[in-house]
């Protein structure tokens, strides 16, 4: 089975965002669930986006040496350009691809209102040392090519954040998400090859199993409002130098998801879902936050497998 761009713990992000917008804005169950799945799956979006991007740079490069050859007085150079970069078999391999052609145009992924800053992130290409020593590299291979669309798109065309503003227009989750993104079309880059078929897929799936990780995010943002009063009162009686409205929400979020999988999902080791939560609060939440919630979740699920409330699933499922 391809492995999906998204693994369990970005799901567990989503939800986290999901029920962090649920809170703040009083919504509907019902509506914030559909949100939810909604700003995942956008995140193919975003990647076509990106992957775009890549051939809107070349496209620009191609539009120069059409200029070029148009000057009142062309120079040699002009008349016969450079097709090195133009040529790029990787970049042809992305722009022939029928499933990608076919996404592209049904989802209207345009960065055609951004021409201009496109425009400039190819100046910006051209004029950098890693361009100037490909071009200048008379051999030409598939490897080569890889490695070049490789370097500009995590050196220059990843890391531009003047387009940065347009995605965040189009979804307020794409700034959290983009980095995802361009790691997977980092992977998918690497895994090209110089016979692959235009008709053959190239594009990750989503999820590794779509179904099995739609049911789990619908079930703990579920679960963890439904068992919101239950779960909060939990916290409250195991941090007794605090009270739970001067604990960050972020945090208070998160032990309760990390209380939900740990009580109402059997197959989830105890150990994954505390150490999943512990690791996300390292970035989504205050810098002593790591250890405040390792502390109280590993004195709450000491207290819950003595009181016999953890029923899992499966040999090893409890530590």
């Amino acid at each position: 089975m391809q492995q999906g761009i998204l693994n369990r713990r970005y799901l567990r992000v989503k939800v986290f965002q999901a029920l962090y917008a649920y809170e703040s804005s009083n919504a509907d169950l019902t509506v914030g669930e559909k949100n939810m799945l909604k700003s995942i799956n956008d995140i193919h979006e975003l990647y076509l986006y990106m992957l775009v991007l890549v051939t809107d740079v070349a496209d620009m490069a191609r539009r120069q040496v059409e200029t070029n050859k148009e000057k009142r007085l062309p120079t040699e150079e002009d008349l016969n350009p450079n097709l090195k970069f133009v040529e790029n078999q990787v970049i042809a391999a992305i722009e022939n691809n029928e499933e990608i052609k076919k996404l592209v145009e049904s989802k209207k992924i345009s960065w055609a209102i951004e021409s201009d800053n496109v425009k400039k992130l190819w100046r910006l290409v051209r004029d950098s040392d890693e361009y100037i020593e490909y071009m200048a590299n008379p051999k030409r291979s598939f490897q080569e090519d890889k490695q070049f669309v490789i370097t500009i798109f995590k050196k220059y065309i990843a890391e531009y954040e003047v387009l940065h503003d347009f995605l965040e227009d189009r979804s307020i989750y794409w700034y959290d998400d983009l980095s995802l993104v361009c790691v997977n079309i980092v992977k998918m880059l690497n895994g090209l090859k110089a016979d692959t078929p235009e008709y053959k897929s190239i594009l990750p799936p989503l999820f590794k199993d779509k179904e099995d990780d739609i049911q789990f995010v619908k079930d703990l943002f579920r679960k963890t409002i439904q068992h919101n009063a239950e779960l909060g009162d939990m916290i409250d009686q195991n941090t007794s130098n605090w009270e739970l409205e001067r604990i960050a929400i972020l945090d208070v979020m998160l032990m309760k998801m990390a209380l939900c999988e740990v009580l109402y999902f059997r197959n989830i080791p105890v150990k994954v879902s505390l150490n999943e939560y512990i690791e996300l609060s390292k970035n989504y939440s205050t810098p002593n936050s790591s250890n405040f919630i390792n502390g109280v979740l590993d004195k709450l699920s000491i207290q819950l497998k003595n009181e016999g409330r953890i029923m899992k699933t499966g040999r090893g499922l409890m530590n």
